[in-house]
């Protein structure tokens, strides 16, 4: 059995794909799959690279550049603002264009940043002009969006969880790999040249553009499903999940573009000292999601995002501490631990939404619906929530990164925004135990059921 592929409409459209067929996809589909997952993979990899590159390049701008900490983290702020809001139209670019076309599209974009960035970056270059090549490098944070779109065309609904995440994951390890870079570049050519990072990577953006074009397929049956979104919009499951998201992939995100400038400016580290240890944050966060989902598909997703609030509170409660005590060690034990804890929340709340809407099938079938009709119904949402979550999720970056630059400007300290923080982790806690851990079901004035003690 072998993949029709039509090259008459402008790229690989693959005209025949059932992932379900369990013939199919031994013969063919699990071979054709990989191979797009791996080039998705690297793609989004340097999205995330490039979505992240100022927080690397804010930690090249001394005092030469006559940036205050506020105008850092604005900066960074500003890349994280337009990354979320791409992931909405990137999502729906897949159904429009076809998943490898857009996924050229997408990595040929990256250049932009990139180049400009290699302009721009040098004292005396007025700090509008640095907003506006961080704006543009949110075209990054977009990838996530039309990646993950992508890849889940391509899955049978059995190792979907498995290759979202390993697709997520090597997304997010993008935000490490290029601290590290930046790191070796701070140690070897110094503060100076940060153009060295830019040469690294837009070599790469060439590589990863030519790969999905050489490897890469367009499905043909895959369509905007625009009615599964505004239906998604009317769930309340679409706003929790989406809150809860803001607070694990969100401090993600968040801590990743701020971390550099925390230790920079609270501790009086140099870019040196920051960069040694900024990426390691990222990387446990990146190399922990797939725990989450793993846990999760054990324990339950429901109750591995409960207790990983409560322990991310636990952790900014330590970063208070230690602010207050200047105490370094302590200080970045905690921030890398609600690295490590926020890695594990992405996966355990992306595992819960489409357990959320196989749990609300469930209860149609009892109540005489169709059982293919309610549980096609739950696939078609589940995608939609997550396309939904993953935007609003990553506003939660912009959030933290506000955070810190409305407490630096007003006390000179990132204590105050560590406590808006745990407030916040402690109504994420009361949340997750409300809706989805309370031993009862109740019924939404909406007439649509919000789950509890079901097994999310």
């Amino acid at each position: 059995m072998s993949v029709s592929t039509d090259t008459r409409r402008g790229g690989r459209w693959i005209d025949h794909w059932d992932p379900e067929d369990e013939r199919f996809w031994n013969h063919t589909g699990k071979r054709v799959a990989t191979r797009n997952l791996w080039f998705s993979v690297f793609v989004e990899h340097i999205g995330f690279s490039i979505w992240t590159l100022w927080s690397v390049m804010v930690l090249f701008m001394g005092d030469e550049y006559g940036l205050t900490p506020a105008d850092k983290f604005l900066l960074v702020s500003t890349s994280s603002f337009v990354g979320a809001v791409l992931r909405i139209p990137y999502g729906l670019a897949v159904a429009k264009f076809g998943g490898r076309n857009w996924t050229i599209i997408s990595a040929v974009m990256l250049l932009v940043p990139a180049i400009l960035a290699a302009f721009v970056m040098q004292p005396g270059t007025p700090f509008w002009a640095f907003l506006v090549v961080s704006a543009i490098g949110g075209v990054g944070g977009g990838n996530f969006a039309s990646s993950m779109a992508n890849i889940n065309s391509f899955y049978p609904e059995r190792y979907k969880g498995w290759a979202l995440g390993l697709d997520a994951g090597g997304g997010n390890l993008g935000v490490a790999v290029i601290q590290i870079v930046g790191l070796i570049v701070l140690g070897t050519a110094g503060a100076a040249a940060p153009r060295l990072v830019l040469w690294v990577y837009i070599p790469l953006i060439v590589l990863a553009s030519l790969s999905a074009v050489l490897y890469m397929d367009n499905i043909a049956h895959v369509r905007k499903d625009g009615n599964a979104m505004r239906e998604a919009m009317k769930d309340l499951h679409t706003y929790v999940m989406s809150f809860l998201y803001i607070g694990t992939f969100g401090s993600f995100i968040g801590y990743s573009f701020a971390f550099g400038l925390v230790l920079q400016n609270q501790f009086d580290r140099t870019p040196v000292e920051a960069a040694a240890v900024t990426f390691l944050g990222p990387l446990l966060g990146s190399l922990f999601r797939p725990l989450g989902g793993s846990l999760s598909d054990r324990i339950g997703g429901a109750k591995i995002t409960f207790w990983t609030f409560s322990l991310m509170a636990i952790g900014t409660a330590l970063c208070i501490w230690a602010s207050v005590a200047n105490s370094l060690s302590l200080f970045t034990v905690g921030f890398i631990t609600l690295f490590l804890l926020s890695g594990i929340g992405n996966g355990s709340t992306y595992k819960m939404i489409p357990a959320i809407f196989r749990a609300k099938a469930k209860v149609e079938v009892r109540g005489g619906a169709r059982q293919e009709t309610a549980m096609s119904k739950a696939r078609r949402l589940s995608g939609a929530l997550i396309g939904i979550a993953a935007a609003v999720g990553a506003l939660g970056g912009l959030f933290i990164n506000l955070a810190f630059r409305a407490s630096f400007q007003s006390t000179g300290s990132g204590v105050p925004a560590f406590v808006s923080f745990l407030v916040f982790y402690g109504v994420c806690v009361a949340v997750t135990w409300a809706v989805y851990l309370r031993k009862s079901v109740v019924q939404a004035s909406s007439g649509r059921l919000a789950l509890a003690g079901v097994g999310v």
